[in-house]
Protein backbone atom coordinates (compact mmCIF):
# COMPACT_ATOMS: atom_id res chain seq x y z
CA UNK A 1 0.00 0.00 0.00
CA UNK A 2 1.20 3.61 -1.04
CA UNK A 3 2.50 5.47 2.30
CA UNK A 4 -0.21 8.24 2.11
CA UNK A 5 -2.97 6.02 2.24
CA UNK A 6 -1.61 3.92 5.06
CA UNK A 7 -1.18 7.96 6.68
CA UNK A 8 -4.99 8.36 5.96
CA UNK A 9 -6.16 5.00 7.49
CA UNK A 10 -4.11 6.14 10.64
CA UNK A 11 -5.27 9.87 10.53
CA UNK A 12 -9.15 8.52 10.37
CA UNK A 13 -7.87 5.87 13.24
CA UNK A 14 -7.18 8.71 15.23
CA UNK A 15 -9.63 11.36 14.36
CA UNK A 16 -12.49 8.73 15.11
CA UNK A 17 -10.49 8.54 19.11
CA UNK A 18 -10.01 12.03 18.85
CA UNK A 19 -13.62 12.85 19.46
CA UNK A 20 -14.95 9.80 21.37
CA UNK A 21 -11.82 11.08 24.26
CA UNK A 22 -12.84 14.69 23.88
CA UNK A 23 -16.37 13.68 24.63
CA UNK A 24 -15.37 11.65 27.74
CA UNK A 25 -12.66 14.48 28.69
CA UNK A 26 -14.82 17.23 29.25
CA UNK A 27 -16.93 16.18 32.36
CA UNK A 28 -15.93 18.52 34.25
CA UNK A 29 -14.60 21.33 31.66
CA UNK A 30 -16.08 23.71 29.32
CA UNK A 31 -15.58 23.08 25.68
CA UNK A 32 -13.23 26.08 25.72
CA UNK A 33 -11.15 25.17 28.54
CA UNK A 34 -10.96 21.31 27.14
CA UNK A 35 -9.91 23.38 23.60
CA UNK A 36 -7.13 25.12 24.96
CA UNK A 37 -6.04 21.53 26.40
CA UNK A 38 -6.51 19.50 23.55
CA UNK A 39 -4.82 22.19 21.41
CA UNK A 40 -1.76 23.06 23.83
CA UNK A 41 -0.92 19.33 23.54
CA UNK A 42 -1.40 19.57 19.64
CA UNK A 43 0.93 22.08 19.34
CA UNK A 44 3.54 20.60 21.70
CA UNK A 45 3.35 17.87 19.55
CA UNK A 46 3.38 19.19 16.26
CA UNK A 47 6.40 21.27 16.89
CA UNK A 48 8.27 18.15 18.29
CA UNK A 49 7.45 16.23 14.66
CA UNK A 50 8.44 18.87 12.56
CA UNK A 51 12.26 19.04 14.51
CA UNK A 52 12.30 15.53 14.41
CA UNK A 53 10.99 14.89 10.83
CA UNK A 54 11.95 17.36 8.75
CA UNK A 55 15.68 17.41 7.05
CA UNK A 56 15.88 20.80 6.65
CA UNK A 57 15.18 22.99 9.89
CA UNK A 58 11.93 24.30 10.43
CA UNK A 59 12.73 27.81 10.69
CA UNK A 60 14.52 27.78 7.65
CA UNK A 61 12.08 26.50 5.88
CA UNK A 62 9.57 29.42 6.70
CA UNK A 63 11.73 31.83 5.97
CA UNK A 64 12.01 30.55 2.37
CA UNK A 65 7.84 29.82 1.81
CA UNK A 66 6.47 32.90 -0.46
CA UNK A 67 4.45 34.69 1.27
CA UNK A 68 1.30 33.75 -0.14
CA UNK A 69 1.60 29.80 0.84
CA UNK A 70 2.30 31.48 4.64
CA UNK A 71 -1.18 33.54 3.98
CA UNK A 72 -2.95 30.99 3.16
CA UNK A 73 -1.49 28.12 5.67
CA UNK A 74 -2.56 31.13 8.42
CA UNK A 75 -6.24 31.04 6.36
CA UNK A 76 -6.31 27.47 7.26
CA UNK A 77 -5.01 27.78 10.57
CA UNK A 78 -8.15 29.53 11.45
CA UNK A 79 -10.41 27.98 9.50
CA UNK A 80 -8.72 25.12 11.40
CA UNK A 81 -9.39 26.95 14.93
CA UNK A 82 -13.37 28.18 14.52
CA UNK A 83 -13.72 24.75 13.16
CA UNK A 84 -12.51 22.99 16.39
CA UNK A 85 -14.35 26.13 18.46
CA UNK A 86 -17.67 25.22 16.76
CA UNK A 87 -16.95 21.41 17.35
CA UNK A 88 -16.28 21.12 20.84
CA UNK A 89 -19.12 23.63 21.89
CA UNK A 90 -21.32 21.49 20.14
CA UNK A 91 -19.81 18.15 21.22
CA UNK A 92 -20.09 19.77 24.74
CA UNK A 93 -23.94 19.46 24.63
CA UNK A 94 -24.96 17.15 21.82
CA UNK A 95 -23.90 13.71 21.24
CA UNK A 96 -20.79 12.34 19.99
CA UNK A 97 -22.32 10.29 17.24
CA UNK A 98 -24.55 12.89 15.80
CA UNK A 99 -21.72 15.82 16.00
CA UNK A 100 -18.94 13.64 14.48
CA UNK A 101 -21.20 12.81 11.69
CA UNK A 102 -22.44 16.15 10.68
CA UNK A 103 -18.69 17.65 11.24
CA UNK A 104 -17.87 14.22 8.69
CA UNK A 105 -20.10 16.46 6.51
CA UNK A 106 -16.98 18.83 5.63
CA UNK A 107 -16.24 15.97 3.20
CA UNK A 108 -18.65 17.82 1.08
CA UNK A 109 -17.63 21.02 1.82
CA UNK A 110 -13.84 20.01 0.48
CA UNK A 111 -14.90 18.26 -2.72
CA UNK A 112 -17.38 21.53 -4.10
CA UNK A 113 -13.86 23.81 -3.32
CA UNK A 114 -11.52 21.40 -4.72
CA UNK A 115 -12.97 21.01 -8.21
CA UNK A 116 -14.02 25.20 -7.89
CA UNK A 117 -10.71 26.24 -6.49
CA UNK A 118 -7.97 23.65 -7.46
CA UNK A 119 -9.52 22.50 -10.34
CA UNK A 120 -9.60 18.68 -9.16
CA UNK A 121 -11.32 16.74 -11.78
CA UNK A 122 -15.04 15.85 -11.02
CA UNK A 123 -15.47 12.51 -12.23
CA UNK A 124 -18.88 10.35 -12.16
CA UNK A 125 -16.80 8.37 -8.98
CA UNK A 126 -16.14 11.57 -6.82
CA UNK A 127 -19.96 12.61 -7.73
CA UNK A 128 -21.50 8.97 -6.61
CA UNK A 129 -19.20 8.49 -4.03
CA UNK A 130 -20.27 12.40 -2.80
CA UNK A 131 -23.93 11.53 -3.18
CA UNK A 132 -23.24 8.26 -1.05
CA UNK A 133 -21.70 10.16 1.80
CA UNK A 134 -24.34 13.07 1.37
CA UNK A 135 -26.86 10.05 1.44
CA UNK A 136 -25.94 8.52 4.36
CA UNK A 137 -25.46 11.79 6.30
CA UNK A 138 -29.51 12.22 5.59
CA UNK A 139 -30.46 8.92 6.63
CA UNK A 140 -28.47 9.20 9.86
CA UNK A 141 -29.42 12.04 11.16
CA UNK A 142 -32.94 11.53 9.93
CA UNK A 143 -35.77 11.80 12.86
Amino acid sequence: MEPWKTQAILAALFAGLTAVLAKSGMQTLGPDVALVLRTSIVLALVILNAFLWTSSSPLAALAAARPRDLLLLALSGATTSLSWIFYYRAMKTGTVSFVALVDKGSILVTLLISFWLLREPFTPKTACGGGFILLGITILTWK
